[in-house]
């Protein structure tokens, strides 16, 4: 069965690149990424990761922890990652799960019969402190995933997370946001001192709180 949204991500330990890894530990209480890759050494891959590896800082800043997964070997791993580093011009700084016997993959239900009997889709679970899943993705094998739109989403939830608030279309960090329906109009301006507008009864907009 196919995890939903707010189940709780399944613990498990893994081989990875950086040794052997309990997933409850290393994530330790933050958020995490952990995304999935149909086997070594494929184009599109190869530059997600890369691409990651640049991003540490921004992770880092938002309190999460990446991981990424293929169904091939700890050798074949850092075979890769020298090609990455090498291709991308970086240097892969998160663990790679080795999941040769596919028990993540099946954890997380990472393969679809449809797509590959045998290899992993490109899946995207976001999971949160309370180790919750928040987000899930799934791309096709030619479409490259759009990091941004990751830490977008990352900021969404930490903001919605702490704050009576949602995020409209296309928001990005910094932008006005939108009053949850929960919250009276007139009990606005307690909760929101920098002000507020309100385009229709049900629809209200408000400065970011938290900048």
């Amino acid at each position: 069965m196919s995890l939903k949204l707010g189940d709780i991500a399944p613990n498990f330990q893994a081989k990875t690149t950086i040794g052997d890894i309990d997933f409850y530990e290393y994530i330790d209480g933050k958020w995490a990424v952990l995304y999935s890759h149909p086997s070594d050494y494929t184009p599109v891959c190869t530059t997600e990761l890369g691409r990651t590896a640049q991003l540490k800082s921004e992770f880092d800043k938002r309190n999460t922890k990446v991981l990424a997964l293929s169904v091939d070997s700890v050798e074949d791993h850092h075979g890769w990652v020298k090609d990455i580093n090498e291709t991308q011009n970086t240097e892969v700084n998160f663990p790679i799960i080795a999941d040769e016997d596919r028990r993540v993959a099946e954890l997380y239900d990472m393969i679809h019969p449809n797509a590959s009997a045998t290899a992993t889709v490109r899946s995207v679970f976001v999971i949160g402190p309370d180790k919750k899943v928040r987000l899930t993705l799934t791309y096709p094998a030619s479409t490259g995933r759009n990091f941004n739109e990751i830490l977008r989403v990352i900021d969404s939830l930490q903001l919605t997370e702490d704050y009576q608030v949602a995020t409209p279309a296309d928001w990005e960090d910094g932008q006005d946001v939108i009053v949850v329906p929960a919250i009276k109009t007139e009990d606005i301006p307690a909760k929101f001192p920098k002000g507020h507008k309100e385009i229709k009864p049900y629809l209200r907009t408000t400065p970011q709180p938290n900048r």
